[in-house]
């Protein structure tokens, strides 16, 4: 990040009520965006039977690159910044790559969700801990891969990477997102629905329907910006920006869905909101229900 005078300025003068008002609402979305991750995050370490369960590794993994993305919000939101390779306040690709991480754990997820109910007895043996610890470990170490690279060359090969990769990468991980979607809601609503009544039964029903929510909010969040880096992209011409990154609505959004991730993980998963409760925000209550073991349901 540049040590440039222009960094230090706000979003926006604050020289009116409504430019205030756009200040204080990105530092309330970033402070948002730390304390909702940072509380999922904490109560899927703490409690065993969480932690035992691979979805809330993509969970976790999620959650922690949307920690990063709230903390460097507080300068690239914020602040006067805007965050292009030419840019003096830029980031050096490495803010952008904290919201690619989220995007790759999501997509991950529906992977797992749809790999768990489709083929239980492989995804069982397949899927271990370790190995969804490798995938995720995988893809936060592909993320910075990139971030050195575009860092290693010049400016002009960068953009014609990232331009390149944007292009290609986006249309297929939406398409990809898209297609696992329809399949996981055939297999939520039709293909659960016929086996007998279970504890198990309702268990698998409820993580696909929540990674299904997370994934559509996920999509109304992002595409806005996909179709924007697409089109600007296909048809190679100069789209119309924004002052800096914290008054570009196309890059705010994805900001927002960071702070929505997390509510719906709570709102989603009893095991996940009763470990919360008990031992993240109400650690002097005793527990939930008499300090008994909440199965992790979701």
């Amino acid at each position: 990040m540049s040590n440039s005078s222009q960094a230090l300025s706000p979003v926006l003068p604050l020289t009116s009520f409504s430019n205030v008002l756009m200040f204080l609402f990105n530092i309330l979305l970033a402070a948002t965006i730390i304390f909702l991750n940072v509380s999922v995050s904490l109560a899927i370490l703490l409690d065993g039977a969480l932690r035992g369960e691979n979805r809330f590794m993509y969970m976790l993994s999620t959650c922690l690159s949307d920690v990063c993305t709230g903390v460097s919000y507080y300068y690239a939101g914020v602040l006067d910044v805007r965050d292009s390779f030419d840019s003096p306040t830029r980031t050096y690709y490495i803010v952008p790559t904290f919201l690619g991480l989220s995007y790759m754990a999501i997509l991950a997820a529906q992977a797992d969700r749809y790999h768990a109910v489709v083929s239980p007895f492989k995804y069982s043996q397949r899927m271990t801990r370790n190995r969804t610890l490798l995938v995720i470990l995988a893809c936060w170490v592909y993320a910075f891969l990139i971030v050195a690279a575009n860092n290693l060359v010049t400016i002009g090969v960068a953009k014609r990477i990232t331009s390149f990769g944007s292009l290609v990468g986006n249309i297929l991980t939406v398409i990809i997102m898209i297609g696992l979607n329809i399949q996981l809601f055939v297999i939520a609503r039709f293909h659960l629905e016929r086996e007998p009544p279970s504890e198990e039964r309702d268990s698998k029903r409820s993580s696909v329907y929540l990674i299904l929510v997370v994934a559509v909010f996920f999509l109304g969040t992002w595409l806005p910006i996909f179709c924007h880096v697409i089109v600007c992209n296909f048809f190679g011409t100069t789209c119309y920006t924004f002052k800096n990154e914290g008054t570009d609505p196309l890059r705010i959004l994805p900001r927002v869905n960071a702070a929505l991730t997390p509510i719906l993980y709570i709102r989603g998963c009893s095991g996940l909101r009763a470990t919360l409760l008990a031992r993240v925000w109400r650690p002097r209550c005793g527990g939930v229900g008499g300090g008994k073991r909440v199965m992790a349901r979701c």
